[in-house]
């Protein structure tokens, strides 16, 4: 989906949307060839082994090789791919499990529980915001969970540096009905009518602000219902507007892929790929994931995440892990995922940038912390104050 487009498709419209074209898009074979890391393409969906993707992304031009091919796969190719064993040590992923099952039940007996988006009320049991309780509640499990260098991977190989995780939790239980077949955030959330007032080349830049990814915390065999996709529909310039009408809805019940996932596998998809959840028809399988959506530092996240209170709850397991010999990459994936990244919006007036073109980050901040072997007390202060310096 280039970003240029010719004069006539400055603007789209509910005339723009066609089965015909939409299929011709959708209706190809992904090439093994394209993907030539990949271990195995199953339903025109490539998949990675978790452990042979780290070992090519271990040197600098490996890194960059392997992140190229996963930005084809998003941008250009099926717009979806898999990693098998994206978190090998089973405790890391046993003791987030156990954490979200513990906010689960506590917002059930508060009676905070919430739904989701695009599946009727009852059909799952769903934690908003579940990177900060998880940051809040458990440190050290948050600190293991996301030094996962995967995520690291494949987000600053579709975002860049900066980037902000944000986290819900999203438990389907036996006989939770499918999610009706959509498109995700930014336009993905507004009515046809909203997404159509926009330009095209908004409806081609939505994508890019935004990954989508799900990190499987039990087994998901078909019959408990993963995710529905269809590879290659991201491509789909009109998409905004189609993935609503009647027609476009019938052809995805048809033709979507299924894929079952293993605890610990991990799936990540271009925003604007036409996906759904799946109806759970097992009769004892509490299907568990972790929706994972992260932002460019250009884009605004979906949900408030008080990132000040996240950094300063983490930064104690920072800096004793440190001390214990963690290497660079694993702190900093750890900082990517609580502080914020990008230093604007700011007031320059109070905060005006020193020695370059932009003040630091709450992530600069984290970093010097960990360099200086500061206290928490000490670093509670300056990210308090930088925090301050921000406000008009």
């Amino acid at each position: 989906m280039p970003l240029i487009a010719p004069r006539s498709h400055a603007w789209l419209s509910e005339a723009d949307c066609s089965l015909d074209a939409f299929r011709a898009l959708v209706e190809r074979t992904t090439d093994p060839r394209d993907h030539p890391g990949a271990d195995a393409v199953e339903h025109n969906v490539p998949v990675y082994d978790g452990d042979r993707l780290r070992a090519r992304a271990a040197t600098a031009p490996g890194r960059r090789e392997a992140q190229a091919e996963l930005v084809h796969a998003l941008l250009d190719g099926p717009g979806i791919v898999v990693f098998k064993g994206a978190f090998p040590d089973a405790s890391v992923l046993d003791r987030a499990t156990e954490a979200f099952t513990a906010l689960i039940e506590r917002e059930q007996a508060a009676g905070t529980a919430r739904g989701d988006h695009f599946a009727k009320p009852g059909a799952n049991d769903r934690v908003w915001n579940a990177l900060e309780k998880l940051a809040l509640s458990a440190p050290e499990v948050f600190a293991d969970y996301y030094a996962n260098d995967l995520i690291a991977l494949v987000a600053t190989a579709w975002l860049g540096p900066g980037y902000q995780i944000t986290s819900q939790i999203n438990q389907v239980n036996p006989g939770g009905a499918a999610q009706s077949v959509h498109r995700d955030y930014h336009l993905g959330f507004l009515s046809e009518a909203r997404a159509a007032a926009y330009p095209a080349h908004v409806h081609r830049l939505s994508p890019v602000l935004t990954l989508q990814g799900a990190v499987a915390h039990c087994a998901m065999p078909v019959e408990s219902g993963p995710t529905l996709y269809l590879p290659y529909s991201q491509a789909y310039e009109p998409g905004y507007l189609a993935w609503r009408r009647p027609e476009f809805m019938a052809y995805f019940a048809e033709y979507h892929v299924q894929l079952p996932l293993e605890a610990g596998d991990a799936v990540f998809f271009n925003p604007a790929l036409f996906h759904a959840a799946g109806h759970n028809r097992s009769a004892d399988i509490r299907r568990m994931a972790n929706l994972l959506q992260i932002s460019s530092a250009f884009g605004r996240a979906m949900e408030t995440v008080d990132r000040e209170a996240v950094a300063n709850a983490v930064f104690p397991v920072l800096r004793r892990r440190k001390a214990e010999g963690a290497t660079e990459d694993w702190l900093n994936n750890v900082v990517a995922a609580c502080a914020e990244g990008y230093p604007f919006p700011t007031n320059l007036d109070l905060d005006p940038p020193v020695g370059g073109l932009a003040p630091d980050s709450q992530a600069d901040t984290l970093r010097r912390a960990l360099e200086r072997d500061w206290t928490p007390d000490t670093l509670r202060t300056e990210l308090r104050a930088g925090a301050e310096r921000r406000q008009s």
